[in-house]
């Protein structure tokens, strides 16, 4: 009861936003635009995509092999293909993450292991994230001194974050006495799940390259997907570069990460339109580069629910 008041919740928080911000602008004029998109720089957006998901998979990739588990990049690149697809049409993505656990769990030999690499690589992401974040709007002039989120918040972030993660990786035993007090849920089961986080905690503490490559890849897939904006925009001829995009972009998928909306919905709406409307542009561009954007992540994540459907065939012939 409690998830779907939740669910509802974000649902009519999403709506609104977008009631607001549609009631602001001419929908004959943003047709127009829409209409009248170059498919060639969309198809190109297209590819970016493809790109950010084979840089994704090999950021998990290095991960696992950190940890000696040896899966090759297609079979990573077709699971992260159905999480994206899982993420872009259930209502978190949280179900993203499930399957990728489930993928691995497997040739990891525990669900506990392959649960820890993903939460490294999420949480290595999110330090990409929020260090291109605080670089952007650092160097972001253009909106002057109200940009929304300080730089120096972003930086704060950024090494608060980092610190926690140091001893986690430099002394996991300490860390994961912090989470002994979980033992009062069962002690055995969670006496051996943290023995199993240790043991991976340790491994990527003597594999500082595997850490750093990961690293270097939450920073390319960040870049990556601010091109890919850039490619959406181009398309419709909205006349905003990459230095802008650099500080929007990053800007846009740390608000999403509110949990008050559905999938972002209505946040990121608004989150363009408040940076647009800095640079002078009109609130239909926001609009259209962030449902247009929407629209082609959606549009590719269907091949990952084809990937879904044909592993599910292939298991019901065995």
């Amino acid at each position: 009861m409690k998830s779907k008041v939740s669910a509802v919740l974000k649902a009519i928080i999403s709506v609104a936003l977008l009631v607001v911000l549609f009631s602001r602008v001419d929908l004959a004029r943003l047709w127009a635009v829409a209409k009248d998109a170059s498919l060639v720089w969309l198809a190109g957006g297209l590819v970016l995509y493809l790109l950010m998901v084979l840089v994704s998979a090999w950021r998990w990739g290095l991960l696992l092999r950190a940890q000696h588990v040896l899966i090759d990049h297609g079979r990573l690149a077709s699971s992260f293909l159905v999480a994206t697809f899982f993420n872009n049409f259930l209502p978190s993505n949280i179900g993203g993450d499930v399957i990728r656990v489930a993928d691995t769990a497997p040739a990891a030999g525990s669900k506990t292991l392959a649960t820890t690499v993903v939460l490294i690589d999420r949480g290595i992401g999110l330090l990409g994230l929020v260090l291109i974040a605080a670089l952007g709007a650092t160097a972001g002039t253009q909106f002057g001194p109200d940009s929304g989120v300080a730089p120096s918040l972003l930086w704060a972030g950024f090494g608060v974050a980092a610190m926690l993660a140091t001893p986690a990786l430099l002394m996991p035993q300490g860390f994961m006495r912090l989470l002994q007090p979980l033992r009062v849920i069962h002690p055995t089961w969670v006496d051996e799940r943290l023995g199993r986080m240790t043991s991976a905690l340790a491994r990527f503490r003597e594999t500082p390259l595997a850490l750093a490559g990961c690293f270097a890849g939450a920073l390319i897939v960040q870049a990556v997907i601010v091109f890919f904006y850039a490619s959406v925009a181009h398309s419709m001829r909205i006349p905003i570069g990459l230095p802008e995009l650099s500080v929007i972009v990053p800007m846009t998928l740390i608000v999403q990460m509110l949990p008050i909306s559905m999938n972002g919905f209505g946040v990121r709406e608004a989150t363009f339109g408040f940076y647009f409307s800095r640079l002078g542009l009109p609130l239909e561009s926001a609009l259209l580069v962030s449902f247009v954007g929407a629209a082609l992540i959606m549009l590719f994540s269907l091949s990952g629910g084809l990937v879904y459907l044909m592993r599910i065939r292939g298991t019901q012939h065995v």
